[in-house]
């Protein structure tokens, strides 16, 4: 089954994006076709400067290919490299009823955080079908907050076939829930709009000095404390075997335990965890020819279906050779 999955260059990875999401999307690669693409046409509409974009797409490379994503397994491309999606959207856009666009919740929303309108922002919906369908994805891995944006996919690619005839394969969703909740340093959900987050590979002195300013009660130390309703061990969850967390959770209701004491054995933990991730990022930091090479070689092969499907799609409504 072939999988497909974007993420927005807009800054370093964090845990929450790791443990959230991307980690499932990785493990799809292994049984299925996976498909994975920078998708910097998207992180255009928060309108960031070019020397950062720039960056922050090589660091996005970096980081997805260091926590596991296999090219020779994986088609791992840059969104801008195949620009046949583009003039999709544009044939799809003059197919989708105003009202559809109007109902996507995603705007509103980002509209109600402050952030400045735009069109791209506004039509979102309608590149993300375009990324989808162009590639003749068949499972679509979002959160449930994306949910949507599929669900309108799925209904511009069923009023296209119905109109012109079967042309687009229809995406299945595949929802993916966290395996934990993803606190952030002060308890809302981690996000680098929160300014909450800690970074995969940042410095370990950094990270470190991070976990210790998770947000926690004011319950003393020699007071039994709610495991269920503590930031630190819902983070410790994440990477604590089933031994280990039990023995927390008994010293939770127990009392006698600092929080200072777990955030500390957390911080081990994390640093342990990616600490094989981080020695291959590390490698990569300056490899930008190679960096370069395996999003070349993918947009080859990524390129190559979605000018297949323009094809059919040019055919479909007119635009013949």
């Amino acid at each position: 089954m072939r999988v497909l999955s974007g993420i927005q260059p807009s800054g370093r990875l964090h845990i929450g994006n790791y443990f959230g999401a991307m980690r499932q999307h990785l493990a799809l690669q292994h049984e299925n076709e996976g498909f994975y693409f920078i998708a910097e046409y998207h992180a255009l509409t928060s309108n960031p400067k070019p020397d950062d974009l720039h960056k922050r797409i090589f660091d996005v490379a970096a980081d997805y290919i260091a926590l596991g994503l296999d090219p020779q397994k994986a088609v791992f491309w840059r969104q801008s490299d195949v620009p046949e999606v583009i003039e999709l959207e544009w044939i799809l856009s003059c197919l989708t009823p105003m009202g559809l666009m109007e109902r996507c919740v995603s705007y509103k929303d980002k509209i109600a955080q402050g952030i400045s309108p735009n069109h791209g922002l506004f039509s979102y919906p309608l590149l993300q079908a375009a990324d989808i369908l162009a590639f003749n994805s068949e499972l679509v891995p979002v959160g449930a907050d994306q949910k949507q944006h599929i669900e309108v996919t799925r209904d511009i690619a069923k009023k296209f076939n119905s109109t012109y005839g079967d042309t687009l394969v229809i995406p299945k969703e595949h929802i993916v829930h966290s395996v934990a909740v993803v606190p952030g340093l002060d308890g809302r959900k981690m996000s680098k709009s929160y300014n909450n987050t800690v970074e995969i590979f940042e410095s370990e002195k950094s990270m470190r000095k991070k976990f210790m300013r998770i947000q926690t009660d004011s319950t003393p130390v020699d007071e039994p404390k709610n495991p269920d309703t503590c930031n630190v061990f819902a983070l410790l969850k994440l990477v604590a075997d089933e031994n280990e967390l039990e023995q927390w959770r008994q010293r939770y209701l127990a009392g006698g335990m600092g929080y200072g004491d777990v955030k500390k054995r957390l911080a081990e933990l994390m640093l342990e965890y990616f600490a094989p991730y981080r020695q291959r990022r590390e490698e990569l930091e300056n490899d930008h020819a190679y960096l370069r090479k395996v999003l070349d070689d993918g947009a080859e092969r990524a390129r190559k279906i979605a000018r297949e499907t323009l094809d059919r799609v040019r055919e479909a409504v007119g635009l013949r050779a």
